[in-house]
């Protein structure tokens, strides 16, 4: 079993800036791609970022230019830098990975973090 845990929400000003991270935590397995999500209240849930294992990342046009996404192998950890934040970045962020586990991938995520922009 592996274990996805976001941390590093919270609320902030328009124009500030939030890092997100996700540790992965188990046993006996190896991470493939890894992606950041986000669903604002009402919204479905969209992809923001993703990052696969070779460092090869991906944005939503909503982002590009203002999020970062990055990824620490020896460490199962996957980040977002989000700066010149706007309120309609409010949402809770998720974070998916695709992980091998005892021979068979399988989609994990996490449970989300709320990050909030407002003034």
């Amino acid at each position: 079993q592996v274990l996805l845990v976001e941390s590093g929400g919270g609320f902030v000003q328009p124009g500030g800036s939030l890092r997100l991270s996700c540790a992965a935590s188990g046993s006996s397995f190896k991470i493939y791609d890894m992606n950041w999500y986000r669903q604002a209240q009402g919204k479905q849930r969209e992809l923001v970022a993703g990052i696969t294992s070779g460092g090869s990342s991906n944005y939503a046009d909503s982002v590009k230019g203002r999020f970062t996404i990055s990824r620490d192998n020896d460490k199962n950890t996957l980040y977002l830098q989000m700066n010149s934040l706007k309120p309609e970045d409010t949402a809770v962020y998720y974070c998916n990975a695709h992980i091998i586990v005892v021979g068979s991938t399988i989609n994990y995520w996490g449970k989300g973090t709320l990050v909030t922009v407002s003034s």
